[in-house]
């Protein structure tokens, strides 16, 4: 993109800011009603890097709780494939979700994925259990999608139609999350996808490049709102949840190859921060202000690599911190988060690795996502035994927290709101680890190296390896609290004693006395020796797991 055009598209973004909307709820204005209006100077943080890294710590609450569980779920769900970008590739021919959508829905030119959305009716959600079953696993904190990629809001909107209320289940599913968290004294979260629907819908507007439909344009590029007239979906415009046909496969390309490769040449372009329309980027400003302002989240996540759509996450960062604090006296309870951040951006927000881990102790407070499958709910990961195991979880958590961050954990939920016998017998598994070596967990800081052992653990996104954990009883991972060293032993040693070198009296990292080593929640001492080398620990065999422990370790000088 030339810079005079990307000079352009920058300038409309950043006067592209909330406003009223004329028009009842639920139906949004066109865009030839919505006028540039700019938000009001905050009191405290402006809509720019300098005020959020200068003003903004991560809240106690936050670097306390430690563990969160998502429900990563929306009409995605409803497929079950496996994809969580089967709302995209749905629209790809020669991709496995095009053939899924092929066989199971027919053409996308005849059923697009608006009829998915649809077919989400939630018709089995028990959020009240799913939620209890999270808190007894451990979770301090709990997530629910507000929207993703496909660009439907699942809570009440005034300002998109294409909502949970309307379409799909007919229900405010994060108002319902968002109560019911609460209820259970857990911190409420939202993550928002739908910066990238601008471009990321425009494979509705394309065609098949080969067979018998060939050249034949997909549904996004022929519905308006007047052919809903007496369907399903009257009184709703396609285009405004397919966001209009700025970037389409243009016409003449021949083949699969030529496809991919103009998809791969303009994916690029969600780097740049701004659509080709500015209006919607009002739009969604709008659509976040209130997800902000009637739910009232602890935490606002942003699925993208720094904060989305230019200046109008900045402005949506500095709202949320404002407004958060105005809910709890001037305190700064709120978290939002963006992925990958730049090093000098991230004082000014938590940063997220997807699917991996940092090498190191970060600063600054942070946050791994992972999933037990896919991030939407797909069905062979249950037939095939997929998941990830209790103890790539658990060993994930102890690494993360080792390092100064946070693991959230997406559960993923079937199209009917339940989730399958192995994901529940995921969590309930951990949820007994965490019963008995949770407090070593929550409310800890880092110590002066986060860890021994044979796998120290590599960083950066998408590194977390199998579904199954590497690490044995010989990688131990180290954080603090209250005066005490806590070390999370990362598998059960087969001889019963726990090794750490760390902590021989002649390693300067583990200066300081050993006077007494516990598990959490009990006063009765382990026996241990120390040496030059190491200090040992001994087990009691009645409690042998395959996933680890936790040992609380006391003494003058060291965590100081």
């Amino acid at each position: 993109m030339d810079v005079t055009r990307r000079s352009v598209l920058h300038a409309g973004v950043a006067t592209a800011a909330a406003a009223a909307v004329p028009g009842g709820a639920g139906v949004p204005a066109r865009s030839a009603d919505l006028r540039p209006v700019r938000v009001d100077p905050p009191p405290r943080f402006g809509a720019d890097w300098g005020s959020l890294t200068s003003g903004y710590s991560a809240p106690d609450w936050f670097r306390d709780a430690k563990f969160g569980i998502w429900a990563h779920w929306g009409a995605a769900s409803v497929p079950a494939a496996g994809d969580d970008w089967y709302a995209r590739d749905m629209y790809l021919q020669g991709h496995p979700s095009y053939e899924h959508h092929l066989k199971h829905y027919g053409h996308p030119a005849d059923s697009g994925f608006m009829e998915i959305q649809n077919r989400w009716r939630a018709e089995r959600w028990d959020p009240a259990g799913l939620l209890d079953l999270y808190k007894r696993a451990g979770a301090r904190y709990f997530m629910a999608v507000a929207n993703h990629h496909d660009n439907f809001d699942c809570y009440a909107s005034s300002h998109h139609a294409w909502n949970s209320t309307r379409v799909g289940p007919k229900r405010d599913i994060v108002g319902t999350w968002a109560k019911l968290a609460r209820e259970r004294g857990l911190r409420f979260a939202v993550s928002n996808h739908s910066g990238h629907a601008w471009h990321w819908n425009q494979v509705a507007y394309g065609y098949d490049l080969q067979g018998p439909r060939r050249g034949q344009r997909y549904d996004a590029a022929r519905l308006t709102r007047a052919d809903g007239r007496g369907r399903w979906w009257e009184g709703l415009d396609p285009q405004e949840l397919y966001t209009g046909r700025s970037m389409a496969m243009p016409d003449g390309i021949a083949s699969i190859a030529e496809a991919n490769a103009w998809h791969a040449a303009t994916d690029g372009l969600w780097d740049e921060g701004a659509p080709h329309d500015p209006a919607f980027v009002q739009r969604w400003t709008l659509r976040c202000r209130e997800l902000i302002d009637k739910y009232r989240p602890d935490m606002l996540y942003f699925d993208n690599h720094d904060l989305p759509l230019g200046q109008a996450g900045l402005d949506m960062a500095a709202y949320f911190y404002n407004r958060n604090m105005a809910w709890h006296d001037g305190r700064l309870e709120g978290v939002v988060t963006a992925k990958e951040t730049p090093p000098q951006r991230r004082m000014g927000l938590v940063d997220v690795v997807e699917r991996g881990q940092k090498g190191y102790i970060d600063r600054f407070p942070w946050q791994t996502e992972t999933c037990l499958g896919n991030w939407f709910y797909g069905e062979q990961y249950y037939r095939e035994n997929r998941y990830k195991t209790p103890a790539k979880v658990l060993h994930t958590l102890c690494d993360v927290v080792s390092k100064n961050g946070n693991l959230m954990l997406s559960v993923p939920l079937r199209g009917d709101g339940t989730i399958d016998d192995r994901e529940r017998q995921i969590v309930e598994e951990i949820a007994t680890w965490m019963q008995r070596f949770g407090d070593a967990i929550y409310g800890t800081r880092p110590w002066r190296l986060h860890g021994e052992g044979s796998s120290t653990g590599s960083g950066g996104a998408f590194s977390e390896g199998g579904q199954d954990s590497s690490y044995t009883a010989k990688d131990i991972r180290y954080v603090t609290r209250s005066g005490a060293l806590h070390a999370l032993v990362l598998g059960w040693p087969a001889d019963g004693a726990v090794r750490l070198s760390l902590l021989g009296s002649d390693n300067p990292v583990g200066r300081g006395e050993v006077s007494k080593v516990t598990f959490p929640g009990s006063t009765t001492p382990l026996p241990f020796t120390r040496s030059g080398q190491e200090l040992v620990v001994r087990l009691p065999d009645d409690l042998r797991n395959r996933i680890g422990l936790a040992l609380i370790i006391e003494g003058d000088g060291l965590t100081t």
